[in-house]
């Protein structure tokens, strides 16, 4: 399964905010056998946020779009996706009535817009918050507040899955550079994903599948390379 991060906010930009959202969904993504092809970060403008939107909604099985849900004015994220799928916001009975007899909110307490979601989407709860999520189509629509994004993507976990990756690390003390010949060798001999991260030590990855054929790559690596052992 091939899925989209989209996160939105003026603040995550500015780097007033850090987007730890799109790191966490990512994890729990790939752990769930999925794989993350594009993490994309936009302004609280409804013309970006349908344009990207709907060309990842086109080109991958599912989008996990995150931040500017609520009935202020800077939150611009379900009219955005609204217009990605070509419908209108609208008042969404099913929220309206979890907001008032679940949530705890009395219907006078529920700022204008609260309860508008794109026309036909499936109400996500917001166990821990007040503007509730949705899903359109195959576009899934999170809070930004961590905890709350954290609480409602829980929720819907189980609607995505893919084959289980696995993956084994070998740490060198060798420079990257020097490790060139080895890294083409190891690609071209098994069929796994290989990634190299220098930093005081350079970690080289081994992902895929194959549970077997990853363990062998690791191996056949860790047998030529300085590990320090």
């Amino acid at each position: 399964m091939n899925v989209a991060i989209v996160t939105v906010g003026d603040e995550l930009l500015a780097g007033r905010t850090t987007d730890t959202n799109a790191t966490w969904l990512a994890e729990r993504l790939t752990a769930r056998g999925c794989t993350v092809d594009r993490i994309t970060t936009l302004p609280d403008r409804i013309d970006a946020i349908a344009r990207v939107v709907n060309e990842y909604h086109a080109e991958y099985d599912a989008v996990i779009v995150t931040g500017g849900l609520g009935p202020t004015p800077d939150d611009m994220t379900m009219a955005g996706v609204a217009a990605a799928v070509g419908r209108e916001t609208t008042h969404h009975e099913a929220a309206h009535e979890w907001l008032t007899e679940q949530g705890g909110y009395a219907a006078d307490e529920l700022a204008a817009g609260t309860a508008d979601l794109p026309e036909g989407a499936r109400m996500l709860p917001n166990e821990v918050g007040v503007a509730p999520g949705a899903v359109v189509d195959s576009i899934y629509v999170l809070p930004g507040v961590p905890a709350e994004m954290k609480a409602m993507f829980e929720s819907v976990d189980e609607e995505f899955s893919g084959a289980e990756i696995h993956t084994e690390t070998v740490v060198t003390d060798e420079p990257e550079s020097a490790l060139v010949d080895r890294l083409e060798a190891v690609r071209d001999e098994f069929d796994v994903s290989v990634g190299s991260y220098p930093g005081e030590s350079v970690r080289v990855t081994f992902s895929g599948t194959d549970r077997a054929a990853v363990d062998r790559a690791a191996e056949w690596f860790a047998d030529r390379v300085d590990t320090g052992e």
